[in-house]
């Protein structure tokens, strides 16, 4: 399936959240992005039922998060990807919440999943910035522009 083409509206965002949101997607789509992509990896690395991972996988597929290919000929077993339109937001939202789950983490049991930069090939600690100074985004040094300030609705 290829990445919806029509007109993202509001209600996707909505639609989007409430699918990570789900149980097991947003498990499902971590381990994809880190290269868990054939349905027996995903079983044995989430310890999830079969029919519920067929589920979630038909689910998250028919959104347009995942896509996928055939890698058997003689038997209907699938490799999944995320869509070009899901890295866009699942991609730093997973590093974003991977790298706070990894720094709050109170036990030493913690897996660490480094990541690199494609495009200097070095390895990163990605971050929200400011597109005007550059800075660090944090909680504290943001906040939405009310209507009477210039904001939009």
């Amino acid at each position: 399936m290829s990445d919806h083409g029509s007109r993202v509206t509001f209600q996707h965002g909505q639609e989007f959240l409430a699918a990570i949101s789900e149980r097991w997607n947003y498990q499902i789509l971590r381990e994809v992005f880190f290269g868990v992509g054939r349905f027996g990896e995903l079983k044995r690395a989430l310890g999830i039922s079969a029919n519920i991972l067929t589920a979630r996988l038909n689910s998250l597929t028919e959104l347009g998060l995942l896509t996928r290919r055939a890698y058997r000929p003689d038997k209907p077993w699938y490799e999944y990807e995320l869509t070009d339109s899901a890295r866009e937001l699942v991609v730093p939202a997973i590093a974003a919440i991977t790298r706070w789950a990894e720094s709050h983490a109170t036990d030493d049991d913690v897996t660490h999943h480094p990541l690199m930069h494609t495009v200097c090939g070095k390895p990163t600690n990605p971050y929200l910035a400011c597109s005007s100074c550059h800075q660090p985004v944090e909680a504290t040094t943001l906040r939405p522009v009310p209507a009477e300030e210039g904001g939009t609705r």
